[in-house]
């Protein structure tokens, strides 16, 4: 596991349209750009509504740094159904049209809707319900045409002992337990992670870090972190903890609220993947990378 040592900046200039200063937003990435909906801001730091738009952002080497790249994508239909604004909800997408919206907070309560958003014709499709309690700061992931979805906040308790399946051919869902003892697998927690990879050419899911017990300020404060992380077989259904390299003396510390996604390697049968970011026990934001790789 390596730290990134140094990182660019992008900015836009301050005449284009650009996403408004947010927090407990959620972004996927798909063609080549990096779709982002709704979070909570202004001065009452409520759910920022936008009637089912996306910004975009896209970047490419051939575009210098200070041009500008955002765009904010409307649904094809004003008058058609759309996903309500909230914060620490979970996008994800199926790497060809589709981006999946779940759950999070709104203006109250909490959420466990289902939406897809289809990128070419910029429409939004409200799918069956996630099983369960509405929850914020849970996870979602696509591999082999399937949705996960696992942990979260329900206002009480942070989840965690099941895994549930979305069939998006079928638009059913299905679960599968395991216990979430820290040994069989992962203990409960939100503000994590979900990411779809490669081990070994073997599908897999990975988790990792994320909030264990909530502060009782809520989202004012950190609670208690995590620090482990998680790789579940698709194949077998088992969850097994990562350890560290013999030697290996260095690994991030741990967080919640972090952004995290998959590195592909051509012609590699596994992947990597990079965190960024997050607050860490004692509420302090992080600005660290950090590249994790899985020996072949």
């Amino acid at each position: 596991m390596a730290a990134r040592k140094s990182i660019s900046t992008l900015s836009s200039s301050q005449s284009i349209s650009s996403p408004t200063p947010r927090v407990g937003t959620a972004s996927t990435c798909l063609g080549g750009k990096v779709y982002l909906f709704s979070g909570r801001g202004g001065v009452a730091m409520t759910a920022i509504e936008e009637k089912g738009s996306l910004w975009t952002f896209e970047h490419s080497k051939s575009m210098p740094s200070s041009a500008p790249a955002w765009t904010l994508l409307s649904p094809g239909d004003p008058n058609a159904p759309y996903p309500e604004g909230r914060s620490y909800h979970a996008l994800t997408n199926d790497g060809f049209k589709t981006i999946y919206l779940h759950g999070g907070c709104p203006a109250k309560g909490r959420l466990s809707d289902l939406w897809a958003f289809d990128v070419p014709t910029c429409t939004w499709t409200e799918l069956t319900q996630a099983p369960g309690s509405g929850r914020g700061g849970s996870s979602i992931a696509v591999s082999g045409g399937r949705l996960y979805r696992m942990n979260g906040f329900d206002g009480k308790t942070e989840q965690g002992g099941t895994l549930d399946i979305y069939a998006p051919d079928l638009n059913t869902w299905n679960s599968m337990s395991y216990a979430p003892d820290g040994e069989s697998g992962p203990e409960p927690r939100s503000v994590s992670c979900l990411l779809a990879v490669e081990l070994q050419g073997r599908p897999s899911l990975v988790t990792a870090f994320g909030e264990r017990d909530p502060s009782p300020l809520g989202h004012q404060a950190a609670g208690k972190m995590l620090s482990d992380i998680w790789f579940f077989d698709i194949e077998t259904s088992k969850w097994s903890q990562m350890e560290a390299a013999e030697g290996s003396t260095e690994r991030p510390a741990a967080r919640g609220w972090f952004g995290a996604d998959v590195l592909r390697h051509r012609g590699a049968s596994t992947d990597s993947i990079v965190i960024a970011g997050g607050l860490d026990e004692d509420n302090e934001r992080l600005s660290d990378v950090w590249i994790l790789g899985f020996s072949e």
